[in-house]
Protein backbone atom coordinates (compact mmCIF):
# COMPACT_ATOMS: atom_id res chain seq x y z
CA UNK A 1 0.00 0.00 0.00
CA UNK A 2 1.43 3.63 -0.14
CA UNK A 3 0.36 6.10 1.63
CA UNK A 4 0.33 9.79 0.72
CA UNK A 5 -0.37 11.83 3.57
CA UNK A 6 0.84 14.91 2.03
CA UNK A 7 -1.59 14.77 -0.85
CA UNK A 8 -4.19 13.82 1.83
CA UNK A 9 -3.80 17.17 3.29
CA UNK A 10 -3.33 19.36 0.97
CA UNK A 11 -7.04 17.56 -0.17
CA UNK A 12 -8.59 18.40 2.67
CA UNK A 13 -7.24 21.83 3.50
CA UNK A 14 -6.04 23.12 -0.33
CA UNK A 15 -2.95 25.48 -0.10
CA UNK A 16 -3.45 26.51 3.65
CA UNK A 17 0.08 26.11 4.25
CA UNK A 18 -0.24 27.31 7.81
CA UNK A 19 -3.39 24.45 8.42
CA UNK A 20 -1.67 21.87 6.81
CA UNK A 21 1.93 22.39 9.59
CA UNK A 22 0.20 22.74 12.52
CA UNK A 23 -1.79 19.90 12.02
CA UNK A 24 1.01 18.01 10.91
CA UNK A 25 2.56 18.99 13.89
CA UNK A 26 0.46 17.93 16.23
CA UNK A 27 0.07 14.41 14.50
CA UNK A 28 3.91 13.25 13.24
CA UNK A 29 6.37 15.87 14.95
CA UNK A 30 5.34 15.08 18.49
CA UNK A 31 5.00 10.75 17.59
CA UNK A 32 1.55 11.01 18.03
CA UNK A 33 0.61 8.81 14.86
CA UNK A 34 4.02 6.12 16.02
CA UNK A 35 2.07 6.08 19.33
CA UNK A 36 -0.60 4.36 17.40
CA UNK A 37 1.70 2.24 15.47
CA UNK A 38 2.85 1.15 19.02
CA UNK A 39 -0.37 0.38 20.03
CA UNK A 40 -2.07 3.17 21.55
CA UNK A 41 -5.69 3.95 21.04
CA UNK A 42 -7.08 6.44 18.35
CA UNK A 43 -8.96 8.20 21.43
CA UNK A 44 -5.88 8.46 23.82
CA UNK A 45 -3.93 10.14 20.36
CA UNK A 46 -6.43 12.33 19.05
CA UNK A 47 -6.60 14.03 22.28
CA UNK A 48 -2.84 14.10 22.69
CA UNK A 49 -2.83 15.69 19.08
CA UNK A 50 -5.67 18.27 19.85
CA UNK A 51 -3.37 19.14 22.97
CA UNK A 52 -0.60 20.06 21.61
CA UNK A 53 -2.46 22.65 18.59
CA UNK A 54 -5.72 23.39 20.20
CA UNK A 55 -6.11 26.15 18.16
CA UNK A 56 -6.24 23.32 15.28
CA UNK A 57 -9.06 20.73 17.08
CA UNK A 58 -11.22 20.43 14.12
CA UNK A 59 -9.00 20.25 11.59
CA UNK A 60 -7.05 17.71 13.60
CA UNK A 61 -10.03 15.63 14.56
CA UNK A 62 -10.83 15.77 10.40
CA UNK A 63 -8.00 14.61 9.65
CA UNK A 64 -8.23 11.85 11.53
CA UNK A 65 -11.55 11.37 10.92
CA UNK A 66 -11.16 11.07 6.96
CA UNK A 67 -7.10 9.39 7.53
CA UNK A 68 -8.17 6.16 5.47
CA UNK A 69 -7.91 8.71 2.26
CA UNK A 70 -4.44 8.71 2.56
CA UNK A 71 -4.08 5.59 2.02
CA UNK A 72 -4.13 3.50 -1.73
CA UNK A 73 -3.52 -0.43 -2.60
CA UNK A 74 -0.99 -1.30 -5.40
CA UNK A 75 -2.47 -3.17 -7.66
CA UNK A 76 1.05 -5.13 -8.77
CA UNK A 77 1.03 -6.35 -4.76
CA UNK A 78 -1.13 -9.56 -4.89
CA UNK A 79 0.54 -10.50 -8.33
CA UNK A 80 3.64 -9.71 -7.46
CA UNK A 81 3.11 -11.89 -4.44
CA UNK A 82 1.44 -14.98 -6.26
CA UNK A 83 4.87 -14.69 -8.75
CA UNK A 84 7.07 -15.21 -5.32
CA UNK A 85 5.11 -18.03 -4.40
CA UNK A 86 5.30 -19.76 -7.79
CA UNK A 87 9.23 -19.58 -6.89
CA UNK A 88 8.26 -21.42 -3.77
CA UNK A 89 9.10 -18.36 -1.49
CA UNK A 90 7.31 -17.52 1.44
CA UNK A 91 6.41 -13.97 1.84
CA UNK A 92 5.53 -12.28 5.34
CA UNK A 93 5.03 -8.53 6.30
CA UNK A 94 6.47 -6.60 8.76
CA UNK A 95 4.96 -3.51 9.13
CA UNK A 96 4.85 -0.04 11.70
CA UNK A 97 0.67 -0.07 11.29
CA UNK A 98 -2.13 0.35 13.81
CA UNK A 99 -5.37 -0.85 14.63
CA UNK A 100 -6.41 2.82 13.67
CA UNK A 101 -5.26 2.51 10.43
CA UNK A 102 -6.31 -1.02 9.54
CA UNK A 103 -9.68 0.48 10.34
CA UNK A 104 -9.48 3.25 8.39
CA UNK A 105 -9.49 1.33 4.89
CA UNK A 106 -9.73 -1.87 5.17
CA UNK A 107 -9.71 -2.16 1.02
CA UNK A 108 -5.82 -1.78 0.95
CA UNK A 109 -4.51 -4.97 2.85
CA UNK A 110 -6.04 -6.83 0.36
CA UNK A 111 -3.20 -9.01 0.32
CA UNK A 112 -2.74 -9.92 3.35
CA UNK A 113 -4.34 -12.87 2.59
CA UNK A 114 -2.10 -14.05 0.38
CA UNK A 115 0.89 -13.56 2.52
CA UNK A 116 1.93 -16.36 5.08
CA UNK A 117 1.81 -14.24 7.69
CA UNK A 118 3.14 -11.15 9.30
CA UNK A 119 3.64 -8.90 12.49
CA UNK A 120 1.94 -5.13 13.00
CA UNK A 121 3.80 -3.12 14.97
CA UNK A 122 0.57 -2.04 16.82
CA UNK A 123 0.26 -6.11 18.09
CA UNK A 124 3.65 -6.27 19.90
CA UNK A 125 3.90 -2.53 20.68
CA UNK A 126 7.60 -2.03 19.12
CA UNK A 127 7.70 -0.08 15.76
CA UNK A 128 10.57 -0.36 13.03
CA UNK A 129 13.68 0.37 13.12
CA UNK A 130 13.90 -1.23 16.88
CA UNK A 131 15.64 -4.66 16.13
CA UNK A 132 13.46 -6.47 18.55
CA UNK A 133 10.86 -6.03 15.94
CA UNK A 134 12.31 -7.98 13.18
CA UNK A 135 13.65 -10.75 15.53
CA UNK A 136 10.10 -11.17 16.69
CA UNK A 137 9.39 -11.65 13.58
CA UNK A 138 11.83 -14.59 12.71
CA UNK A 139 10.95 -15.88 16.06
CA UNK A 140 6.98 -16.24 15.30
CA UNK A 141 7.86 -17.98 11.66
CA UNK A 142 11.22 -19.81 12.29
CA UNK A 143 12.69 -17.87 10.26
CA UNK A 144 16.76 -17.83 9.75
CA UNK A 145 17.64 -13.64 8.78
CA UNK A 146 20.42 -14.82 7.07
CA UNK A 147 18.00 -16.22 4.46
CA UNK A 148 15.45 -13.94 3.94
CA UNK A 149 15.66 -10.78 2.09
CA UNK A 150 13.79 -7.26 3.16
CA UNK A 151 11.99 -4.67 1.77
CA UNK A 152 11.42 -1.27 2.45
CA UNK A 153 11.12 2.37 1.84
CA UNK A 154 12.80 4.06 4.84
CA UNK A 155 16.26 3.81 4.63
CA UNK A 156 17.00 3.37 8.93
CA UNK A 157 14.19 0.16 8.25
CA UNK A 158 16.88 -1.42 6.05
CA UNK A 159 19.67 -0.01 8.20
CA UNK A 160 18.18 -2.58 11.19
CA UNK A 161 18.02 -5.19 9.38
CA UNK A 162 20.62 -5.64 8.02
CA UNK A 163 22.20 -5.39 10.90
CA UNK A 164 19.44 -7.79 11.83
CA UNK A 165 21.27 -10.34 9.45
CA UNK A 166 18.44 -9.98 6.92
CA UNK A 167 19.40 -8.88 2.86
CA UNK A 168 17.82 -5.85 2.25
CA UNK A 169 17.21 -3.44 -0.52
CA UNK A 170 15.47 -0.25 -0.35
CA UNK A 171 11.99 -0.11 -1.41
CA UNK A 172 12.02 3.07 -4.26
CA UNK A 173 9.18 2.41 -6.43
CA UNK A 174 8.05 -0.70 -7.81
CA UNK A 175 9.24 -0.08 -11.31
CA UNK A 176 12.55 0.69 -9.65
CA UNK A 177 13.24 -1.66 -7.05
CA UNK A 178 11.09 -4.93 -8.52
CA UNK A 179 14.41 -5.84 -10.65
CA UNK A 180 16.61 -5.11 -8.18
CA UNK A 181 14.53 -7.10 -5.44
CA UNK A 182 13.61 -10.22 -7.55
CA UNK A 183 17.69 -10.31 -8.87
CA UNK A 184 18.94 -10.49 -4.86
CA UNK A 185 15.79 -13.30 -4.42
CA UNK A 186 17.16 -15.57 -7.68
CA UNK A 187 21.18 -14.60 -6.50
CA UNK A 188 20.62 -16.45 -3.41
CA UNK A 189 18.04 -19.19 -3.88
CA UNK A 190 17.42 -19.96 -0.46
CA UNK A 191 16.07 -16.59 0.61
CA UNK A 192 12.42 -16.19 1.30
Amino acid sequence: MDFRWMEYMYSLFCDDKQTIEAVNQAIWRHGTWVSMDEGADEVTAIEKAVSLVPSHENEIRRAFAHAGQAMHKQDYAIPWIQELKRMEKRVFYLSNYSAFSIRANRDVLDFLPHMDGGVFSYQVHIVKPNPEIYRLLCEKYNLNAEECLFTDDMPDNIAAAKECGFHAVLFEGYEKSYPAIMEAIQANDDME
